[in-house]
């Protein structure tokens, strides 16, 4: 058993600092705290809450937001990382959780510059699951009121404040089936502390007599937009008003707006009368004559104009907005004539092609790492983020605005949040009925969310159910919060097609798997669609092939050398590191038996990793290329989110990259799919398919089709002639007759050229068994489907070895590597890997190639380019599936 041992830390009790929120309008977070199990220090909160108690035998942590675990983390009482560490094999499993099942108590000691003109406030932004606040010896709010943890709520403090503040919140056990909370499903083990805590800042903030609400803003467009092309935006600036005096006011509300620049571009004003303790909705219209418009990453620039909102009484400033930054875009969404959703930003169509996030398993937000994760997606192609209750904090809005992805935000699944009478999968037989308090808590939550993400520009839908809809009575909670916000984005019953309430409709989403593996054809196997599941058709919003394999490198951070030995010696056995052990995903059993059958038994680690990233590459690819490849079907492929885009701690399965961030199988079979301009191999009809995904790209192209086998003997070679149109996908061609040329295993090679220019626009290499994936519909569950027949990639087992040659030079204006490969052989060079590593041998991360895990034809050379965004990459190593290891020195 792994204890929690009270140590208590070096590290001083909080230091009371210079005064909080020192002039109006200004809001600072509690910048620390104190934090200890309630039993152990008293019982007597309202005492605790006064003061000049010591605290110095308290836990301590440096941070202004953090569950109790990461708290313990950020204090390093534990660690993540290393033998010892919570995540390394089932250490985890080990940890007593006993002293979470009773309430903690945090507690901060601030100042401030009292003054009888001036009101204060603590505002919360949600504290899990619930909690009683303190200040000054005094009661403030308990937790009934203060519940959930998006459940924030404004306070007003001013009688109760003094030059010496002491705060304290008392957070009590989360159970995910009685609170509105933040879980994780079966995603991966539940932390000891079920996320308890203050997850989200607390701030205090001062203003003068009017008090202004959160600022929204508004847009409105004529579209469709067009690049290059003069109109005008209708924008309001908007925010509540409220009279805190006992007298009738007289204010001035003044917006000033700038462009992306940092520019004056307009001032605002509106003088206001507001009677005694009445509030008023403020708004303040404007129109922008030609603006830049924000864009989706692959379609444009991401303009973010920025506005900052005063209310002024007299000669003084009452209260003043944080500077919040806008972009002017549309967003709209339609049920097409098959009830599928499909998005349109700025009036165009755009096929959504993201991933579903999680947070940290201990709710740490690092700004730096998830800057990683969003730049991640953009290198991988992809255009949204799916967010299944893990809305996380400001800055990630601010990061996706920046880059130009577009977020999908909504509450999650198999908890509270949907504990419906109609909900036949919740964990608990039958669900407790929602409570005056959960109806509460999900008005303050829609509420808080709502206002905190409506000028993000990169919203693009918010789902108020996920595997089930809302009922009545939440739904018109839901849509008066969001409608009272100024909401302007589609707002979704569900991410399924279960059932929905009147007041929105049908989702248009589909939630019908696959989950765990499927072989690459299933994606292009669509017709008859009523019994295809989640082939390439509609809006599939959660769904994948359970892939997403760590390399060596990351699961020697995590695993014993017995853990990884289990991973290829016993394929059917439940690991740790995968879902919970109650989950149809505790083990890689589906997974395992079509990697024997399809590569062959492993021999060693090694070369379970290798067909494993093999597997994972196949499967991530085909995906993508089959939704790519049916945008412009009869019945479109509208949108997909890829499950998932990434772990809450180190994983085996539902990831395009590890937690380390290396980008292994699933992320370059991601990123090769869905390059602007593409071809792709139908694996069903063995068609070509040409994928368009630009607004501005078109003329002629041509496809270059290489076949050879194994020996490298060329089986087929032709040439494809087209042209192509912007945001749009074609057939181009059937290659049918040549692939019924292979033997045992081909190499496929697919070249997309601009005919104009004669570059090179998507590369493209396949190996293809002679034996088909064949899938048995019948066998359809919710996260899988059976195979008739297997592909047999075997002989890839017994191939003669390439040889690859390679020179890096580094490139002055951008300080990357620029690699030229060549595969000297007069044979195919299958799935070569290029791994980046420090001085001592270890990954470095993270960091983007234009390509990496590809296939070289005999005597073909290619360019790679690599940036290291740390700078610590010592050497280059390269392997292959016929390739002999091989190292190249940088520098």
């Amino acid at each position: 058993m792994i204890a929690l041992l009270f140590l208590f830390s070096t590290a001083a009790a909080a230091i009371y600092g210079k005064p909080l929120a020192t002039v109006p309008g200004q809001q600072d977070a509690i910048p620390n705290w104190d934090f200890q199990q309630l039993h152990i220090v008293s019982k007597n909160i309202a005492a605790l809450s006064e003061p000049g108690v010591d605290t110095s035998s308290w836990h301590h942590a440096p941070v202004s937001r953090c569950t109790l675990m990461g708290c313990l983390l950020a204090e390093g009482t534990y660690a993540t990382d290393g033998p010892d560490g919570l995540w390394y094999s089932d250490n985890l499993d080990r940890f007593d959780q006993s002293p979470f099942t009773t309430p903690w108590v945090y507690r901060n000691q601030f100042r401030l510059s009292t003054s009888s003109k001036r009101h204060y406030f603590l505002q919360t932004n949600g504290i899990t699951p619930a909690a009683d606040l303190f200040l000054n010896g005094k009661q403030i709010a308990d937790n009934v009121t203060q519940s959930g943890s998006y459940g924030g709520h404004t306070y007003d403090i001013t009688a109760l404040t003094r030059k010496e503040n002491a705060l304290v919140v008392k957070v009590y056990p989360t159970n995910y089936q009685e609170h509105l909370a933040v879980g994780f499903v079966d995603w991966n083990p539940y932390p000891p502390d079920n996320g308890t805590g203050v997850w989200r800042d607390i701030t205090i903030k001062q203003t003068g007599d009017v008090f202004m609400g959160p600022v929204s803003v508004l847009v409105d467009m004529d579209i469709p937009i067009k690049q290059n092309k003069n109109r005008d935006a209708d924008v309001t600036v908007k925010a509540q008003a409220r009279n805190l005096s006992k007298r009738p006011v007289k204010f001035i509300a003044r917006a000033e707006i700038r462009t992306p620049d940092s520019k004056h571009l307009k001032v605002l004003t509106k003088t206001i009368h507001l009677g005694a303790k009445a509030s008023v909705t403020v708004k303040l219209p404007t129109k922008i004559q030609d603006p830049q418009v924000w864009w989706p990453a692959a379609w444009g620039k991401q303009p973010l104009y920025s506005v900052q909102l005063t209310y002024s009484v007299g000669q003084g400033t009452s209260d003043i907005s944080p500077r919040t930054n806008f972009g002017i875009r549309t967003v709209s969404s339609e049920l097409n004539a098959h009830n599928d959703t499909l998005f349109k930003v700025n009036g165009h169509p755009i096929q959504i092609r993201g991933g579903g996030y999680t947070s940290d398993m201990f709710l740490r937000w690092d700004s730096q790492y998830f800057g990683h994760i969003a730049r991640y997606v953009l290198d991988m192609g992809m255009n949204a983020i799916r967010l299944e209750g893990k809305m996380e904090h400001p800055e990630l809005y601010d990061i996706a605005d920046r880059l130009g992805i577009m977020i999908i935000a909504g509450w999650e699944c198999c908890d509270r949040w949907e504990a419906w009478p109609y909900n036949d999968d919740i964990s608990q037989d039958p669900p407790r009925k929602w409570s005056e308090i959960d109806y509460e808590t999900a008005n303050a939550s829609i509420r808080h969310e709502a206002a905190m993400m409506q000028t993000h520009p990169s919203m693009i839908a918010f789902l108020v159910g996920s595997d089930y809809w809302p009922d009545d009575r939440a739904t018109a909670i839901y849509l008066g919060g969001l409608h009272d916000a100024g909401w302007q984005v589609p707002v979704i019953s569900s991410a399924a097609k279960r059932g929905y309430p009147k007041a929105l409709g049908p989702s248009g989403m589909k939630m019908d798997g696959p989950y765990d593996w499927v072989p690459p054809v299933y994606w292009f196997d669509r017709e008859p669609t009523d019994n295809r599941s989640g082939s390439s058709f509609g809006f599939g919003s959660e769904l994948g092939a359970g892939v997403g394999t760590p390399t060596k490198g990351s699961l020697t951070r995590f695993l014993t050398d017995k853990d990884m030995e289990d991973l290829w010696k016993k394929p059917n056995k439940g690991l740790y590191h995968m879902s919970q052990n109650t989950s149809q995903f505790y083990d890689r059993s589906i997974y395992n038996k079509a990697l024997f059958t399809r590569y062959g038994k492993p021999t060693s680690l090694d070369d379970y990793l290798m067909k494993a990233q093999m597997m994972d590459y196949e499967a991530t690819r085909s995906e993508f290329e089959g939704w790519a490849s049916q945008w412009s079907a009869s019945r479109p492929a509208t949108g997909l989110i890829y499950w998932m885009l990434n772990n809450a701690w180190p994983g085996l399965h539902w990831n395009q990259f590890d937690y380390y961030l290396h980008p292994a199988g699933s992320y370059f079979g991601t990123k090769i799919a869905n390059r602007v301009e593409h071809v792709a191999f139908d694996y069903f009809k063995s068609f070509v398919w040409i994928i368009n995904q630009s607004l501005d790209h078109s003329g002629p192209r041509s496809v270059h089709v290489d076949l050879v086998d194994l020996k490298g003997n060329h089986l087929s070679q032709q040439k494809l002639h087209f042209t192509t149109k912007p945001n749009k996908s074609q057939k181009v061609g059937d290659i049918s007759s040549s692939i019924k040329r292979i033997k045992d295993v081909g190499v496929l090679r697919l070249l997309l050229v601009d005919d104009d220019t004669g570059k090179v626009l998507s590369r493209n290499g396949y190996w293809v068994s002679k034996q088909k994936d064949i899938v048995d519909w019948t066998t359809t569950s919710w996260y899988s489907v059976d195979s008739k027949q297997s592909a047999n990639f075997t002989a890839l087992n017994t191939m003669d070895q390439a040889n690859i040659t390679v020179s890096a030079s580094k490139e002055k204006l951008s300080g990357g590597w620029e690699l030229q490969l060549e595969n000297t052989a007069t044979v195919p060079a299958v799935f070569v890997q290029l791994n980046l590593v420090d001085k001592r041998g270890n990954d470095v991360t993270p960091l983007t190639w234009s390509d990496n895990y590809f296939t070289l034809l005999p005597r073909e050379s290619i360019e790679v380019k690599l940036t290291d965004w740390s700078g610590k990459g010592a050497t280059i190593q390269v392997d292959g599936k016929n390739v002999k290891r091989s190292w190249i020195r940088l520098g």
